[in-house]
Order: structure tokens, then C-alpha cells, then sequence
């Protein structure tokens, strides 16, 4: 049993073993730590340069232990990823990365968690944290409700034929710039990307033509995140986005997830109305901080 204190590690089975049953016990707001430590397992270090780690920022982890039990974590890739923690703990960890001489650039968790940790990591290194515009909303499964009227289509589970790939990869292209984010996705690409590793349902239309997309994470801890949703805005307003969303949530519940959950944009009343029609509820909200 570790004694109370902060236990770092760049470990992750080592992590994995020390603090898999606390992240299990509450895997809807632990789903990033999940995901990240089952990324890192299952395709080493390089997952963490997808995440934008490098160098002296490659992967590591961290446990607080309190009264012999484990009650907090974080990930370290590039950026800082934690559990939900009180001020305290917060506190804590500030006092120790700051002591060790870390570098953050931003903080990613929980909202309360997030701004009490960027408070604390400002309080002991002087650094100015700015809070993003963009916030989220983590979403469980609470009961799927099918949309009624279903479009007209079907939903079609992408396999790994060479067409296949091909049309996740334009798919996965498309989306990461529609939503800014700074990645390249190409066949060269994609196995390095974190989208690599996901499962893709494309609603298409009665003549064969896909309209929407939307991808899973692998089952974690009894758990299945989605992500991504995604129709080209040309298309949108027909109700594609809830029924591949329906789609991809009946393909999670038939891989044995007990939990599903999804991010949406807290600031998009479409999203979020859609995926609360579709019987999903509001975990906790998200946020990111920068740090100057």
C-alpha cells in the first residue's frame, strides 16, 4: 500500500495498477484519465506525441493517496489532465509540480477542479491562467430514446477494407478542420492520429451516399466514449447527427459498455438538445485553462 503523498510515475502500467479501481469506480468523469492511460498501454509513448507531448513532457502520471486509499490522479501529456479533486488537492499538486520545476501549459478537468487548480498553479508560479471561450458538457447515457421521425438511410458500421479506411480518414480530415484542430489527418498520418484506434458509423442516405459520421472509443473500464459526431454543414438539419448518433450509442451498448459518454460544446443549444433528446444527461461541465 503507498503511503499518503503525491506518487509520480511515467509508468502507466505501474499507474494503471496502483489507481485502475478508483478511476473504474466513476468512469464518467474519470473517462479521460481511461482513455489516455489505455491509449498510452496499448500504443506506447506515441500517443503521447499525438497528444502533443515530447521530449521532457512524454508521458507521466500521478496518484494522491489519502488514508491508504486513492483518491485523486492526473496525466501529463503536454498538457495536464486531472480527476476531480477539492481546492486542497488542487493545492496540493500545484505545491508539487511547482516544486519540482514543471512547466504547464494548460489544464484540462472538471470545471471546479480545473479553476481551482489553475488558481493554486497561479497562487505558486506566478503563471496567468486564461480561461477558454470554448466550454463542454461530458454527457452519460442515461436511457437511449431513438429520434422520432428516423431520416431516411441507414447506418453503416465502417470496417477495415481499404475503402473503408480511406472514407474514415476523409471523414476524420474533415472534422478535425472543421473544429480548428491543429492535426494532420492523411494515410500517412493516421496511425500516429487519435483517431486511429476508433470505430466509425456512417449514416448514409437511400442511395448509398454518407451524410454523417460518428466514432467510438474502445471499451475502457466497461465504458465507451463517443467521439466523434460530425456532419459537413451543408447537410445539416435533416437529422442525421441523431441518428448516426443513435447508431454508434446501440453499437456501444452491443460491444458491452455499461457506461456511454460523450463531450459536446456547452455553447451549442442544437447539440446538446439533440443529445439530451436522445436520453443522455449532463455529467459535469469542462474546461480548459491556458496558461501564459
Amino acid at each position: 500500500m503507498l503511503p499518503d503523498d503525491w506518487h509520480l510515475t511515467d509508468d502507466v502500467d505501474d499507474f494503471l495498477a496502483e489507481a485502475g479501481g478508483f478511476l473504474r469506480s466513476r468512469p464518467g468523469r474519470h473517462v479521460m484519465q481511461l482513455t489516455w492511460a489505455e491509449r498510452i498501454r496499448a500504443r506506447g509513448a506515441g500517443a503521447g506525441a499525438a497528444a502533443g507531448a515530447s521530449g521532457a513532457d512524454a508521458p507521466s502520471f500521478g496518484i494522491l493517496v489519502r488514508a491508504g486509499e486513492v483518491c485523486g490522479t492526473f496525466y501529463r501529456l503536454g498538457s495536464l489532465g486531472l480527476s476531480p479533486f477539492t481546492p486542497e488537492q488542487a493545492d496540493s499538486l500545484a505545491v508539487r509540480l511547482a516544486a519540482l520545476g514543471h512547466e504547464l501549459p494548460r489544464v484540462s478537468a472538471d470545471h471546479d477542479t480545473a479553476t481551482a487548480f489553475a488558481e493554486a498553479w497561479q497562487r505558486h508560479t506566478g503563471a496567468t491562467p486564461k480561461l477558454r471561450d470554448t466550454r463542454l458538457n461530458l454527457y452519460g447515457l442515461h436511457a437511449l430514446t431513438p429520434p422520432r421521425p428516423q431520416p431516411a438511410g441507414r447506418a453503416r458500421l465502417l470496417g477495415d477494407s481499404g475503402a473503408d479506411l480511406d472514407e474514415a480518414v476523409r471523414w476524420c480530415a474533415e472534422f478535425a478542420e472543421a473544429v480548428g484542430e491543429d492535426v494532420t489527418v492523411d494515410a500517412a498520418t493516421w496511425p500516429s492520429t487519435r483517431y486511429a484506434d476508433k470505430r466509425y458509423t456512417l449514416w448514409e442516405s437511400p442511395d448509398g451516399v454518407p451524410v454523417s459520421v460518428a466514432g467510438m472509443n474502445p471499451l475502457i473500464g466497461g465504458q465507451i466514449q463517443i467521439d466523434i459526431v460530425y456532419t459537413p454543414a451543408h447537410l445539416r438539419g435533416h437529422g442525421y447527427a441523431a441518428a448516426v448518433t443513435a447508431a454508434v450509442t446501440r453499437t456501444a451498448l452491443a460491444a458491452g459498455a455499461r457506461d456511454v459518454v460523450l463531450f459536446a460544446d456547452a455553447g451549442n443549444p442544437t447539440s446538446n438538445a439533440l443529445y439530451r433528446r436522445l436520453g443522455y444527461r449532463v455529467l459535469t461541465g469542462w474546461s480548459v485553462y491556458d496558461f501564459s
